[in-house]
């Protein structure tokens, strides 16, 4: 069977880790670091993603290592139930059409299921039903368990089993010829690797237990049994929480009846109204705002709660200074078959296939043939060595384990792929380790041997295009094809010729693994030729791109634009939108975030995605990288949908090593003395978010203690009562604001942000999703939306901002969609910018279907509604925060088709925007930085935007050219690659953790049903 390694990534700016794929026909390996990034890069290279079940983590156990585990995961998992769906569609259609019999169909589908990665079964009509996935196994070092147990406020899957096998330096097995794993393909030896100078804790306790002297008194041995007993008892309880986040049986829909008196607050409460029989929301008295004799002794019903919610927090643990390294071989192969051999000793041909296969058989004169007796000698399988250190400290525990001389172990091991930290290769005794083993491969991984290269080049390209048009709002992304190391900070200087044995990593990069261990260069991804790219833009584009550069250069009408905004605060203040695509990556657009950078008041990062820390070092050169960390100020996080916060705590460990060092010293315990004394970075997000990054900060240290996480309740503009803001989530905690009868809390509060005011108020979309206004002291007042329907309240809120930075996800066109996900369309967003009376208005969060630039045209008017959220009391807000939301999990039917004008709704007239005096619309795009005062600059290049996005990409020409030239072959690869991209796309995680695709093709299909009634009607 045919086997390589391939290398996805090597570290770049936003694609910090390195990461192999070992491929085998029947299923893949992911190999090293699953790093933030990382699906998107397997969506660039057009990785189909179904067959990998096995991932092996390489290095510590921290953000940085699997950053991108969870997005992984869900990608995976959706993938793989589109896939089941697509099977079970083509074989009840198969069913159908042959009316087969259940046996053979069988096969079939567990044939083809396997293929696919999928495992297809039949039902007793012959129908083909998926069945469970394969489980997805995933091996690392300490606290790999933890750390996805720590997701379960916002993770959601069905039908993806999830294993996970941890390795723990202290209970290593004592033979380590025997591989620690292994199934058809591969063993594997995994190697938990501590540092020289730091005794891990666990291992010291565990092993000072088992080998003590006295360990068979009564004392100790039972003292060991409790702590064998308590680690086993912790790691269950972390493993059934993993289980349900990804194979649940548990419905949204599930309600509980219980008497009103019993219920545990907060919980949203239903009652069933008597005359119309319908499930109503409970309203009235309740026992934790009310005296017992006033609260009706009624049942009333309350959803089954999310097995995740039900955990309040799981077993301590601490950070793990271990790191993981793996032997990976193939399984010997057995020698040629022989059928002279065969002849000689009388085997009857009928068994001659048992031989072949390693299974000994009986002659025709009753004589016992074993295998070797008819077949050539074999051979060990190829292997590879995969050794991650992270730090000189790590070196002589990594050459000095006793694999390495093992010839059980290393015959057949060819190369040595080695992913090192700064520094590292220099080190003397690693030398002499690389050249005692010279006649293995040694390819390095590391930012002292491979370059800053742009890694998702499809978006790069894109932005170079667009750097052409205007380079003031559209720079090249950073990047440095030649200089070694990345990071002049390196600890150790690389002499002039630093390889000698060692082969840098490259994109692409191969190892063969059989017949002999190579490596190969036929498929290198070559860094982009940006001079080339720049010889791709039409004429006609640079053209327009000209003439409106001509017209903002003209005096007259650049006076004459200034003179129309020239009482608009804040024309100064940059918006720079780092992600703009819905739900999971795209090669063009990356998800949510958007940075704003205020001068005089600081940097406010607006949702963080997975890769937005990639992102921003695209974005700003080095010096401004870490002055935008220096001045940030504020984290706002609008919702747990996966794609708008994956990426916070990757840009808070940034934060801490930028500001404080990465040295956590202990703080004044006063509140006001903190934020008077220290620099600290606000996050303000729903308790869900707050608790997520208090217990991740117990797995790695990434500067939970130099932040102040801010619970903000939502704002009630009809009673005028603006929102609160508390510190951390317990009850009781200390009150935060710019208003507060404590002066020295407000003053402390506007020095520490940078603001006058913060406003929030819940809007429809999700559980616990807002939308929020932030006013400066200059008057200038931003907006933003998050994901949400058009919302009267946060146009209330927002009334008199400067800008309105909105999500436009879906065009007009398709509003069914966006009301029934809850999203806003073009003209929906433009609506709220009117209602709050914005000067200018950015667009963004456009659904993936839109790759590279979203409809542009068409924003005429019509009347849009804005829709009236319940108005929620600050002690109600955050009731059922930990529940998966009814917007993904179809809490019924009739809150998808319940008809527009419901609800108390204020309809606004959509206008042209060029009609408004002085209102400007904007389109956002990946890395484009614009000032206020440039907004209206924008709409001068929309032509040259038009045309420029006419024009088919490379790719595009290069599939018409294949099939123009008659080249049939290589029409149909490039067309398959093409698609495979586009299916990983789609497939890829949805923007909530929470939606399986069987909802939705279920709700598809009804639908389509209920509109062939219709039309029947109609004829």
């Amino acid at each position: 069977m045919r086997s390589y390694i391939q290398i996805l990534s090597t570290p770049s700016a936003d694609s910090p880790g390195t990461t192999l794929l070992l491929h085998f026909d029947n299923k893949r390996y992911l190999v090293g670091n699953v790093s933030e990034g990382l699906q998107r890069v397997c969506i660039q290279r057009g990785l189909k993603s179904t067959k990998v079940t096995e991932i092996f983590l390489t290095g510590k156990t921290d953000w940085a290592h699997t950053g991108g585990l969870i997005g992984m995961i869900l990608t995976l998992a959706d993938a793989t139930n589109s896939s089941a769906v697509n099977l079970a569609e083509k074989y009840n259609e198969k069913s159908k059409k042959r009316r087969l019999g259940g046996e053979v169909s069988v096969q079939k589908a567990e044939c083809e299921g396997k293929k696919g990665g999928v495992l297809e079964t039949q039902d007793h009509a012959g129908n083909g039903v998926p069945a469970k996935r394969n489980i997805l196994t995933i091996h690392g070092g300490q606290n790999l368990t933890h750390t996805l147990a720590t997701a379960r406020r916002f993770v959601f899957r069905k039908g993806m089993p999830i294993s996970v096998d941890e390795y723990d330096a202290g209970q290593e097995k004592g033979n380590y010829r025997e591989p620690t794993w292994s199934d058809e393909n591969i063993r594997v030896w995994a190697m938990p690797i501590l540092p020289s100078s730091i005794t891990n804790s666990r291992k010291s306790n565990f092993v000072s237990l088992v080998n003590h002297d006295s360990l068979g008194s009564p004392s100790e041995a039972s003292l060991h049994a409790s702590v064998r007993e308590q680690k086993d008892k912790e790691d269950q309880i972390r493993k059934a929480v993993v289980s349900e986040m990804f194979d649940s049986d548990w419905k949204f829909d599930t309600l509980i009846e219980t008497p009103l008196s019993k219920v545990t607050t907060p919980a949203v409460l239903f009652v069933r109204n008597p005359e119309t029989r319908r499930i109503e929301k409970y309203t009235g008295p309740r026992i934790e705002s009310h005296n017992a004799s006033e609260v009706p002794d009624i049942t009333v019903m309350i959803r089954k709660p999310w097995p995740g919610a039900m955990i309040e927090s799981l077993p301590p643990t601490s950070p793990s200074t271990q790191a993981m390294s793996y032997i990976i071989r193939n399984h010997p192969q057995r020698g040629r078959f022989v059928p002279e051999k065969a002849d000689k000793l009388g085997v009857p041909r009928e068994k001659r296939a048992h031989l072949a296969k390693g299974i000994s058989v009986q002659a025709s004169d009753g004589t016992i043939i074993t295998p070797d007796m008819v077949l050539t000698e074999g051979k060990e399988g190829g292997g590879f060595g995969v050794v991650e250190i992270p730090s000189m400290d790590y070196i002589h525990n990594s050459v000095s384990r006793p694999e390495w001389k093992a010839i059980d172990v290393m015959d057949g091991v060819g190369a040595i792929i080695w992913i090192l930290g700064p520094g590292v290769g220099q080190n003397q005794e690693l030398k002499s380790f690389m050249e005692e083993m010279s006649h293995l491969k040694h390819i390095v991984s590391s930012t002292d041997y491979c370059t800053n290269q742009l890694t998702f080049d499809s978006a790069a390209r894109a932005a170079i295009k667009l750097n052409q048009i205007t380079h003031s709002h559209f720079p090249v992304p950073v990047h440095d094809n030649i200089t070694l190391p990345q990071s002049r900070q390196a600890s150790i200087d690389m002499p002039a010729q630093p390889f000698g044995l060692r082969i840098p990593a490259t994109r692409g990069q191969i190892v063969q693994l059989e017949p002999t261990v190579e490596v190969q260069d036929y498929a290198l991804v070559p860094p982009l030729n940006t001079a080339a790219v720049l010889k791709e833009t039409s004429q006609d584009v640079l053209r327009l791109a000209q003439e409106a550069k001509d017209y903002l250069a003209d005096a007259t009408n650049l006076k004459e634009l200034e003179e129309r905004q020239d009482d608009i605060p804040g024309r100064d203040a940059e918006i720079i939108t780092l992600g703009t695509g819905s739900a999971s990556p795209s090669k063009y657009r990356n998800v949510s975030a958007t940075l704003l950078r205020v001068p005089g008041s600081g940097s406010y990062l607006l949702d963080c995605g997975e890769n937005t820390l990639g992102q921003l070092k695209r974005v700003f050169p080095p010096e401004e990288f870490r002055a935008v960390l220096r001045d940030l100020k504020m984290i706002w996080i609008s919702h747990l949908h996966a794609d708008h916060h994956l990426g916070t705590a990757s840009v808070i460990r940034a934060w801490y090593e930028e500001v404080h060092g990465g040295i956590s010293n202990d703080p004044p315990k006063d509140p006001l003395s903190i934020l008077q004394s220290e620099k600290r970075l606000f996050v303000v997000a729903e308790v869900a978010m707050i608790r997520w990054l208090e217990e991740y900060a117990s797995v790695e240290d990434f500067g939970y203690n130099k932040l102040v996480p801010v619970q903000i309740c939502s704002a009630i503009p009809s009673k005028k009562i603006g929102s609160s803001l508390r510190w951390g989530h317990q009850s009781g905690n200390i009150s935060l604001g710019f208003k507060l009868p404590n002066q020295d809390i407000n003053r402390a509060m506007r020095a520490a942000t940078g603001l006058s005011d913060i406003q929030a108020v819940n809007v429809t979309h999700c559980q616990g999703a807002s939308a929020v206004s932030l006013s400066f002291p200059t008057g200038f007042k931003f907006s933003y939306s998050g994901d949400c329907r058009p919302s009267k309240l946060f146009a209330e809120i927002g009334e008199g901002s400067t800008v309105l930075l909105h999500e436009a996800t879906f065009d007009d066109e398709l509003q069914g969609d966006a009301y029934a996900k809850k999203h806003s369309t073009t003209s929906e967003a433009l609506a709220v910018g009117l209602a709050m009376g914005a000067r200018r208005v950015l667009l963004t969060h456009f659904s993936q279907r839109y790759q590279k630039i979203p409809i542009m045209e068409g924003m005429e008017g019509q009347d849009v509604a804005l829709e009236v959220e319940e108005e929620r009391d600050a002690e109600e807000d955050g009731a059922d925060t930990t529940m998966v939301d009814a917007a993904t999990q179809g809490f019924s039917e009739s809150s998808v088709q319940r008809p527009q004008h419901q609800r108390g709704e204020a309809v606004v007239k959509i206008k042209k925007p060029d009609s408004v005096k002085d209102v400007k619309v904007g389109v956002a795009f990946d890395y484009m930085r614009v000032k206020v005062g440039e907004i209206a600059h924008l709409e001068k290049f929309t032509p040259a935007l038009l045309k420029l996005y006419e024009e088919p990409e490379v790719e595009d020409k290069a599939l018409e050219e294949a099939g123009k030239n008659g080249n049939a072959k290589q029409a149909k690869k490039e067309k398959d690659r093409q698609k495979e991209c586009r299916t990983v796309e789609a497939v890829g995680k949805s923007e909530n953790a929470t939606q399986p695709k069987q909802q939705k093709m279920k709700q598809m299909e009804k639908q389509k049903k209920n509109e062939e009634v219709k039309g029947k009607r109609r004829n």
